[in-house]
C-alpha cells in the first residue's frame, strides 16, 4: 500500500483541547464500527488512566492515533490530536457501552462502542491461490552487497525447459512481505501465480524487516536504498542457470513503480518494466494530489481540502530546501504553529515529513529516470486511484518515455490503488472489498508481460 501511508490526512488544522478529568471508568479497550456512508470503519479506543488515549482505525491502516479522554457526569469525550476528530457519548450504567456521535470535518455520525471485541470473522479472499500448484516454488535468499543485509523470498518456476524469463516484483511503501499482504489480500501472490502459470518465473521478496529479510537501519533507508535491494535481486537471478539473463524484467507497484525505473535506468540489460500505479510526477506533487483526492473521496469540505493542500505544498518546499535535518524539525514546527496547529498535532501529522524516506521521496522526480529507460514499459493505473492519480501521473509517464519506442499506457476504469474494483477508491474500502486484483488488471499485466518476456533479447534504443 500503497506507497504513501494509508491513513487519511484530515483537512482541519486545529485539534480542540480537552481538559483532564476522571477517566477511570473509561480505562481499557473499546470497540465499535463507524458507518460512514457505504463504508464501515472498525475503530478501537485504548484509554489510559492518565487521560491519554490511542485510536486504531483498522480499515484505514491508521494505528495508534494520539488522543485524550475525559468523563464528566457520565458523558465521555475522546479527542484525537491529529487528524482532528472527536467522539462524544453517554456511558451506560453498567460501564460496558458508550453511545454517542463521532464528529469530524463538520459531520456527525452515530457511533456505539462496547467493551466486547467483535468476533473475528476470517476475511473472504477468493483469489488467494491454493495448492497444489502446477509449478515449483523455491525459498531463496541472497545478500545485498550495498547494505550487507540478507533478503529472503520465493522464486516460482514454471514447468518445462529452462532457462525461463523472470519478473522481479517490487512492493510499495512501508514494510511489506513478499506477497504484499494488506488486509489479508495477497496481490503479489495472486500475480505471481498467474504469471508462473503462463510460463514466466517470478521472484517476490520480503522487504527489509519483513519475513525472512534482515532489517538493518530501516529508519534511515530511502527509495534509493531499496533500489539497491532490487539490484541485488537482479544479480541473484543472473547467477541462476534456470533463468534467462537476457529476459529479466521488473514489475513495481506504487513505490515499487518508482524504484523500477531507477533500477532500469542504471541497468540497460533489464528486459521489460511494468509500472503498477507508478508515479510520473515529483513526490511533492503526488503528496498534494493524494491529500486532495483522499479528502474528496471522504467527503471533506472543499475549503478545508484547499487549505490542507496549500499547507502540504509549503511543508514539502521547506523539507526539500533544508538539507540539515537538525534545522528542519524546528523550522517545520514554526511553520505549522503559524497555521494555528498545536505542537503535538504538528508532530503527529507532519513529523514523518522530516524522515530520510519522506525527504528523499518529496524531492525525487521520476521523469529523470524514466527518460533513461530503454526497455519496453507498461504503465497501468486505476482511474479511481486516490493515492496516485491516473489522470495526472500517466500523462507525465508518457511524456517522460517519449524517446522509448515500446511504451503502453493503460488507465483501467473503476479500479483503485490496489487494482480492486472500487466504489470511491478511498483507502477505507481496501479491506471491505473481497477482490484482491481485478481480472482486467491481472489480464493486462500478464498478457503484456508474457508477450514481452517471450521475445528474444532486443537491443534497446540509445
Amino acid at each position: 500500500m500503497r506507497f504513501l501511508p494509508s491513513a487519511v490526512i484530515a483537512a482541519a488544522l486545529l485539534a480542540p483541547a480537552v481538559a483532564a478529568a476522571q477517566v477511570e471508568p473509561l480505562v481499557g479497550e473499546w470497540y465499535g464500527t463507524l458507518q460512514a456512508g457505504p463504508t464501515k470503519l472498525p475503530l478501537v479506543f485504548h484509554v489510559q488512566a492518565d487521560g491519554t488515549a490511542k485510536v486504531d482505525s483498522l480499515a484505514q491502516g491508521a494505528m495508534g492515533l494520539k488522543a485524550t479522554a475525559s468523563l464528566a457526569d457520565g458523558k465521555a469525550r475522546l479527542t484525537l490530536i491529529y487528524p482532528p476528530a472527536s467522539f462524544e457519548g453517554q456511558l451506560s450504567a453498567d460501564g460496558k457501552s458508550l453511545t454517542g456521535q463521532w464528529l469530524q470535518g463538520g459531520a456527525s455520525l452515530p457511533l456505539a462502542m462496547s467493551r466486547t471485541p467483535p468476533a473475528a470473522a476470517p476475511a473472504n479472499r477468493p483469489q488467494t491461490p491454493k495448492p497444489p500448484f502446477p509449478y515449483r516454488a523455491e525459498e531463496v535468499s541472497y545478500v545485498n552487497p550495498a547494505s550487507g543485509l540478507k533478503l529472503a523470498g520465493t522464486l516460482t518456476l514454471p514447468p518445462g525447459e529452462s532457462p525461463f524469463p523472470v519478473a522481479l516484483l517490487i512492493t510499495g511503501s512501508g514494510v511489506q512481505d513478499r506477497d504484499e499482504t494488506l488486509f489479508e489480500h495477497k496481490p503479489f501472490l495472486v500475480l505471481a501465480d498467474a504469471l508462473t502459470r503462463k510460463g514466466v518465473a517470478v521472484l517476490r521478496v520480503d522487504d527489509r524487516g519483513a519475513g525472512g529479510s534482515e532489517r538493518g537501519e530501516l529508519k534511515a533507508a530511502t527509495s534509493l536504498d531499496f533500489a539497491t535491494d532490487v539490484e541485488a535481486g537482479v544479480a541473484f537471478l543472473r547467477g541462476r542457470k534456470d533463468v534467462d539473463p537476457a529476459r529479466i524484467g521488473l514489475i513495481g507497484h506504487s513505490e515499487g513503480g518508482l524504484i523500477a525505473p531507477i533500477v532500469a535506468a542504471k541497468d540497460p540489460k533489464i528486459a521489460f518494466v511494468v509500472l503498477m500505479a507508478g508515479t510520473g510526477l515529483p513526490g511533492a506533487k503526488v503528496m498534494q494530489s493524494q491529500s486532495r483526492d483522499i479528502a474528496l473521496a471522504g467527503g471533506a469540505p472543499q475549503a478545508m481540502i484547499d487549505q490542507q493542500v496549500k499547507l502540504i505544498a509549503k511543508v514539502s518546499d521547506m523539507v526539500i530546501a533544508e538539507p540539515d535535518a537538525s534545522k528542519l524539525k524546528p523550522r517545520l514546527a514554526s511553520l505549522l504553529a503559524e497555521q494555528g496547529m498545536p505542537p503535538e498535532a504538528a508532530e503527529a501529522g507532519f513529523g514523518r515529513f522530516a524522515t530520510p524516506w519522506f525527504k528523499t521521496f518529496l524531492g525525487l522526480d521520476p521523469a529523470g529516470y524514466l527518460k533513461q529507460v530503454k526497455a519496453p514499459v507498461l504503465a497501468v493505473n486505476g482511474e479511481k486511484d486516490v493515492q496516485v492519480s491516473a489522470a495526472e501521473n500517466l500523462p507525465a509517464i508518457k511524456a517522460a518515455l517519449a524517446g522509448n519506442r515500446d511504451v503502453t499506457i493503460l488507465p483501467l476504469p473503476g479500479l483503485n490503488h490496489l487494482f480492486q474494483t472500487a466504489t470511491t477508491g478511498a483507502p477505507s474500502e481496501y479491506a471491505e472489498i473481497e477482490e484482491t486484483l481485478a481480472p482486467s488488471a491481472v489480464n493486462a499485466i500478464v498478457d503484456w508481460t508474457v508477450a514481452h518476456a517471450a521475445r528474444p533479447a532486443q537491443k534497446h534504443a540509445d
